[in-house]
């Protein structure tokens, strides 16, 4: 009999006996899809369909349903394993996916992230403290001014330097060319940071804007053209796009996830994922190093709750995996980053992006007082 790991949904119902029914429907739905009464006896009511373990309330109208499911179910591949943990049930009204507890067999074949928050810092050579992560925009520009924007960022002490996700393969600066010239700048800023005495390094991480079939070698090329990281957005590529990249022997690059496309999976009060589900607990399954989402008091309208309810699946010791890095953007400023380093501490990554772009030429000026306030209130 195949190990089985725990996932747990919050169902919308007006009592418990409606909650028990709707919790015996989703464990059906998710491994069998078949009426209960013809559901065989032995191997596959045994092992294969799911089990209801508990159904509790949470508040009035809500409640708490944990439901195991063999490994048997999922076989090898982590597209099945997405299947199982929502498949069906997700087209349903009234449940959401908000826990997850695996199994040792599960562990073992979907490790998660490589580097996680521990091998970002190494790789970033900053030993304490939040990291500084510019974002290099807008589409439209040319290679060469993204690259520009890319030096005067390193060469100010960014530790990471991150692609705006809309970064694809434009004709103003082709995938090819603008990774090549990127990845260039920020190598030429590292070696005068050192120079000077700065024992850190930026990395520059890629936008990986790819289907299925190209992405893989985007990432190859990416790796070899010099970047140190590459960003997925698993809304529009797939989650496991990550998974694939993560466990491939030949790639060597931490992961950045980017929310685009994943809001209908979170906004929603009574369907979809928790926001720490999401952008945490999947991430971290999934493979991700970094998890950029929409920060507090942006233009995004995630609450503080729930941001920090992301950022502690992130960085829980206890979650999937090892911690990876919360990366939270929208509405970061110098002036809020009081407000925010209390809020995400010191093992965060902190997006700016078009504030940024005000400073014009000048933007090592923003990077540099942007760095002066994450160590002030770290």
């Amino acid at each position: 009999m195949g190990e089985r790991f725990g996932v747990r949904y919050r169902i919308f119902a007006a009592t418990q006996q409606e909650a028990e029914v709707r919790a015996e429907g989703i464990a059906l739905e998710q491994t069998v899809e078949i009426p209960r009464d013809c559901v065989p006896a032995g191997y596959i009511e045994d092992t294969i369909l799911g089990q209801v373990i508990s159904v509790a309330p949470e508040i009035e109208g809500a409640y708490f349903a944990e439901i195991t499911y063999s490994m048997d179910a999922v076989g090898n591949g982590f597209t099945q394993l997405l299947n199982v943990l929502f498949g069906n049930s997700s087209i349903q009204m009234g449940i959401k996916l908000v826990g997850f507890t695996p199994c040792a067999a599960l562990t073992e074949q979907f490790p998660g992230a490589g580097f996680g928050a521990k091998g970002i810092r190494a790789l970033t050579r900053r030993k304490t403290g939040g990291f500084v992560c510019p974002v290099i925009k807008p589409v439209g520009s040319t290679s060469e001014r993204l690259a520009e924007l890319a030096y005067l960022s390193a060469r100010a002490g960014a530790d990471i330097i991150k692609e705006d996700h809309g970064l694809a393969n434009q004709p103003s600066a082709p995938f090819g060319n603008r990774v090549g010239a990127i990845a260039a700048a920020v190598s030429s800023a590292n070696m005068e940071r050192a120079e000077e005495g700065d024992t850190t390094r930026a990395l520059y991480f890629a936008n990986l804007c790819s289907g299925a079939f190209d992405l893989r070698n985007k990432a190859m090329f990416a790796q070899e053209a010099g970047a140190d990281g590459v960003i997925i957005m698993p809304g529009i590529s797939g989650f496991d796009a990550i998974n694939a990249l993560a466990q491939d022997p030949d790639f060597g690059l931490p992961i950045m996830a980017h929310p685009s496309h994943l809001g209908p999976y979170v906004l929603s009060p009574e369907t979809g994922y928790s926001h720490a589900m999401m952008f945490g607990t999947l991430m971290r399954l999934a493979g991700a190093d970094i998890s950029v989402f929409p920060n507090v008091g942006g233009r995004f309208g995630f609450s503080a709750e729930e941001c920090t309810s992301i950022a502690s699946a992130c960085c829980d010791p206890d979650g999937y995996g090892v911690e990876i890095l919360p990366s939270p953007g929208g509405g970061m400023s110098v002036q809020r980053m009081a407000e925010i380093v209390e809020i995400y501490g010191d093992d965060c990554v902190y997006l700016l992006g078009g504030g940024l772009l005000r400073y014009g030429d000048r933007i090592g000026e923003g990077i540099k007082e942007m760095r002066s306030a994450v160590s002030e209130q770290a």
